[in-house]
């Protein structure tokens, strides 16, 4: 990467993460009385969602996560690939993951994503987050640009997907979404048929709720 190149992806990053999210995020999603609706909950953001699964799955788990939250971390390395093979490969969940980001860093690894495409946008993910304590560190750009190109991004499409101010807007909506209509005030945030589960969950309590769901 010649030194040119280095600043333009640095100046590219560095203005994304000078860019405060809509707003602060402790003033955002109160604690709802009840359940939100189903059409509230059924609302996907610009971008849409990219789903795993079947689409006449009898169990839907929508989870908000932050890319740059531990939690969300240690739940994808650890529980989410049985989840996964248990239940959505064998048709029996569908699986959404939607973004809230807790911070300008987060909101760049879900952007990143989204430039990929959505075939490869949960590799994406799952990728940030296994590797999540070697880029979110104090000079994030040379480790994310570095896992960038290894899912096919050059130094020029990485620069651009962070100067993308419609691809960070339609993000924060969906953020924005989930505080003010469904509640979520912290990540990770599960829906399960409806029902919301606040903090990581293991593959017991999700078996614990999941199960009951199959029978019924």
């Amino acid at each position: 990467m010649t030194r040119r190149q280095f600043i333009a992806a640095s100046a590219a990053l560095s203005a994304l993460l000078a860019t405060p999210l809509g707003r602060p995020f402790a003033l955002v999603g109160d604690a709802l009385a009840q359940e939100p609706s189903p059409a509230d909950l059924a609302q996907a953001g610009p971008l849409g969602d990219v789903v795993l699964g079947k689409d006449d799955a009898p169990v839907t788990i929508i989870e908000y996560a932050s890319m740059t939250c531990g939690h969300c971390a240690n739940f994808h390395n650890t529980v989410y690939p049985e989840m996964k093979k248990k239940y959505v490969d064998t048709g029996k969940v569908k699986y959404i993951l939607r973004e809230f980001p807790l911070d300008p860093l987060a909101a760049a690894g879900f952007m990143l994503a989204r430039c990929a495409g959505n075939d490869k946008y949960h590799a994406m993910i799952e990728m940030l987050f296994s590797k999540q304590k070697d880029w979110v560190v104090q000079n994030p750009i040379p480790p994310l640009l570095a896992l960038a190109q290894q899912a096919g991004f050059t130094k020029d499409s990485f620069e651009s997907c962070l100067k993308d101010q419609k691809i960070l807007e339609a993000i924060e909506s969906v953020r924005t979404h989930a505080a003010d209509k469904l509640g979520v005030n912290s990540t990770p945030t599960f829906f399960i048929n409806g029902k919301l589960f606040r903090g990581t969950m293991t593959m017991a309590e999700l078996d614990k709720q999941i199960e009951p769901l199959l029978k019924s």
